[in-house]
């Protein structure tokens, strides 16, 4: 039938589409039904096999709904069907196969279409990179043998920490320093747009991220901040011309970021499509959150996820990437701005603690108690956390901001009777730092921005603007004064437009 239809587009020069009705049960095992499984997966690799037809304008596609209510679908047990969100409307399969001839980029594709997580092309743009093989003649990689940008400074700023201390104003300080020329071999220059501003600034500032007090003296002076993106204004020698070019848009991710030009490792630097301070909050916030949700927590679906600090610069990449995992999230905030960004990004759960007791509603609410924690704020929030975890239960530390400030800064705590919680209940706690796993921050950005491009990931900026490095030290401390919304950014050089971000 499928052959005759494309015969017929040909003769008749009239290409079009073409919709497969498949199922997700042809994405994923389905055990129940090993036979319908299969001839759905037989459907899924057909109709992805004829994604060449494309080149004709010709474009083969497939729906895989979950359950939709037939008579098969009744024949098995409701609970599977409640698990998975209940029965699909025809209306979002209509909607679906609306997408799938309207999108004229997409041929050889499936929709994936679940009351969980709502369409989504099978399979991601990240997975099917892992097995594409690009049919290019191999070539050999053109070097440069060093290229400068026209009309660079002779000089420019950067923000020195000169003295440790978790007070950022009393530690640092803005520095006129020469810009060195050539580009040293291997590095690309970079003038940098925007930076992003973390928790952990303080802690960087005051020596916390070095072996020990006599190492970090030592450092002294040392340029602050860990993230930033901008634009390549000069290549040195033996850097490959290959995805670095002058002018294009790369995102850095290393000690120093608080800076208008940067010479960094061509190796180490991350190309991207625009220096936007989305990506900026991708960079710390986002990498953070997906590796930290991966590595550390082992996230699975439908499991009750509790984030706190919910609504700031990782938080909310944490609740959305729990959430398209197919879990159930509760997030805490504290005011009703932040309450209401979390649930425009689809919290199930908010808990303002200004309006109620993170104890009493997850005491009452969640009796069983939660599967997994995304924690970054310690203290009493983190004894809440570890009692409200589950038998099996694992808990992130990915920081302790209400820790880093005050006299005598980041003061470790005790925890008695810790062990023996953790042994009673077969629980886990497990910190998260985010430098440890360096070799999977490319495939985590592409991943983050991939789900921004489609839709599926939204980023909150703070729209308070910040501007020139000389507000650095406001925006750090408007970050721990517990007032931000989203991602806290400094627009670094002029040549950035100015933040036009609404809070979603």
């Amino acid at each position: 039938m499928l052959q005759n239809l494309v015969k017929a587009m040909r003769a008749r020069g009239q290409p079009g589409v073409i919709i497969n009705l498949a199922s997700a049960a042809g994405l994923y095992p389905a055990p129940l039904m090993p036979i319908y499984s299969g001839s759905k997966g037989g459907v899924v690799l057909f109709t992805r096999s004829l994604s060449r037809l494309r080149r004709e304008k010709i474009r083969v596609n497939a729906l895989c709904p979950e359950f939709i209510e037939t008579p098969m679908a009744k024949s098995l047990d409701r609970k599977i069907i409640d698990i998975t969100g209940g029965y699909l409307s025809m209306d979002k399969l209509i909607h679906g196969a609306f997408q799938l001839i309207e999108d004229d980029s997409k041929g050889g594709v499936c929709l994936w279409i679940t009351n969980r997580r709502g369409p989504e092309y099978w399979p991601s743009e990240e997975e099917e990179n892992k097995f594409l093989v690009h049919g290019r003649r191999k070539r050999i990689p053109q070097e440069s043998k060093g290229l400068p940008s026209p009309n660079l400074p002779t000089s420019f700023d950067q923000l020195m920490v000169h003295k440790l201390s978790s007070n950022f104003r009393v530690a640092t300080k803005i520095v006129t320093v020469p810009l060195r020329l050539p580009v040293r071999e291997g590095h690309v220059l970079i003038k940098n747009y925007y930076a992003g501003v973390n928790a952990s600034d303080v802690n960087y500032s005051s020596g916390r991220y070095f072996a020990n007090e006599k190492e970090a003296l030592s450092r002294l002076p040392f340029v602050a901040g860990f993230e930033s993106v901008g634009v390549v204004a000069g290549i040195g020698p033996g850097v490959a011309l290959d995805e670095i070019a002058l002018g294009s848009a790369v995102a850095t991710f290393s000690y120093g970021g608080f800076t208008e030009y940067s010479q960094v490792p061509a190796k180490s630097v991350i190309p991207v499509p625009s220096p936007t301070p989305e990506v900026v909050a991708i960079l710390v916030s986002g990498l953070t959150a997906s590796l930290g949700l991966q590595e550390a927590g082992k996230m699975r679906s439908g499991e009750t996820v509790l984030v706190t600090a919910a609504a700031g610069g990782t938080g909310q990449f944490a609740v959305q990437l729990a959430k398209l995992a197919g879990n159930k999230v509760i997030g805490t905030c504290g005011g009703s701005d932040k309450a209401a960004l979390l649930s425009s990004l689809g919290v199930d759960r908010v808990i303002d603690y200004k309006a109620e007791d993170i104890k009493t509603v997850l005491k009452k609410e969640y009796p069983r108690g939660v599967d997994l924690v995304y924690e970054s704020v310690g203290g009493t929030m983190f004894d809440t956390c570890l009692n409200a975890l589950a038998t099996f239960g694992r808990l992130i530390v990915i920081g302790m901001i209400s820790q880093y400030q005050g006299e005598g800064g980041w003061q470790p705590r005790n925890y008695p009777g810790l062990c023996e919680k953790l042994l009673w209940k077969s629980q886990t706690i497990v910190g998260f730092y985010l430098m440890h796993h360096n070799k999977l921050w490319k495939e985590h950005v592409a991943k983050l921005h991939s789900l921004h491009s489609r839709g599926k990931l939204k980023i909150a900026v703070d729209p308070t603007p910040f501007t020139g490095l000389s507000s650095a030290c406001d925006a750090v401390e408007y970050l721990h004064s517990g007032k931000s919304v989203g991602k806290v950014i400094i627009r670094i050089s002029m040549d950035a437009p100015a933040l036009q971000i609404s809070r979603l």
